[in-house]
């Protein structure tokens, strides 16, 4: 059994290859078509690096309206090169401009099931990793929202960390943020950036923020999507980390509505750059020297009490 001291020792975050970069968050309008939904992407894709950006992040579903009707039809089984074209135009677009893209996410049909799945391309256009969501998000809230995603997608079985010249970056999907195991687990393997496409509703959004002021004992009568990723990249901070979510827009297709600000914020707690709930494109700017001095300047990794508490990284035991 590691302890977090021992495990986050093994697994150093030495300054990657590039220690500073701009990164692109695509924030789309998704319709129920997807080659309209493919050319928005690309188009905006290539703005981003047109920009300056060389990584750049899609939102959770961006070639599919997040609805129960368009799932399963719009899927796409990523070996079956003629029968996926979303997986295909990210690999195109990604090598023609030598970029990294953390493709948000698409339906994956795989052996008869569907996946919540991320899949990200290197400079080379190369798949470097797939990423499939791993916390379904079934609420029940009486009066306001009923939904099992696990109803319709199979989760996935295995956290996700890729290695790029930008540092290693790990991967979660919308309700995988809500599980700070999972960050902690990155960080203990090294990451430097955190990317969660996501698609969080106004619903959720709100009760969660007004969960947030209970616990600040104050009231606070207006929510923002802003807020709402703050107060989980808040959550993230001590585990010394840039954060970035990347959503659709509002006016996006879909079975709710969507809150749109898609936001980076750095190893501070600090909002970096953000959006409001409109389609655009967020250019920020990530530089590493910051978590570098982040972390010798608060070094939770040799304040940890190993003899108290200990973090078990399974896949390691396996090892």
């Amino acid at each position: 059994m590691a302890s977090l001291t021992s495990s986050t020792s093994r697994h150093s975050s030495a300054m990657p290859k590039v220690a500073q970069f701009k990164i692109g968050l695509c924030q789309l309008s998704v319709t129920p078509e997807k080659t309209t939904n493919l050319s928005r992407a690309r188009h905006s894709i290539e703005i981003a690096a047109k920009q300056g950006a060389s990584l750049v992040v899609l939102p959770e579903m961006w070639n599919c309206p997040y609805s129960e009707d368009y799932f399963a039809k719009l899927a796409e089984d990523f070996d079956d090169e003629d029968g996926s074209p979303s997986y295909f135009m990210l690999s195109e677009v990604a090598s023609c401009h030598g970029i990294t893209i953390v493709g948000g996410s698409m339906p994956e049909m795989k052996d008869g099931r569907l996946y919540n799945t991320c899949c990200v391309f290197g400079p080379d256009g190369k798949l470097k990793a797939k990423h499939r969501k791993l916390h379904m998000f079934d609420v029940n809230m009486p009066g306001d929202i009923l939904y099992k995603e696990s109803d319709t997608f199979t989760a996935g079985d295995n956290p996700t960390i890729v290695e790029t010249d930008m540092g290693r970056i790990g991967i979660g999907i919308c309700h995988d943020i809500r599980f700070p195991e999972l960050a902690m687990l990155y960080r203990t393997r090294g990451a430097h950036l955190i990317c969660y496409p996501g698609a969080f509703n106004m619903s959720t959004g709100e009760m969660l923020w007004e969960l947030e002021q209970r616990a600040r004992q104050h009231v606070i009568h207006k929510f923002s999507g802003q807020q709402i990723t703050r107060y989980f990249t808040l959550l993230l901070s001590s585990e010394k980390l840039y954060v970035a979510s990347c959503s659709p827009s509002r006016d996006s297709a879909g079975s709710y509505t969507i809150w749109g600000h898609s936001t980076l914020v750095g190893p501070f707690g600090e909002v970096i750059a953000t959006s409001g709930h409109e389609e655009t494109i967020v250019i920020a700017e990530i530089d590493y020297s910051a978590l570098q001095r982040r972390r010798e300047g608060l070094p939770l990794e040799n304040q940890r009490r190993g003899d108290v508490y200990q973090f078990v990284d399974i896949e390691e035991q396996r090892l």
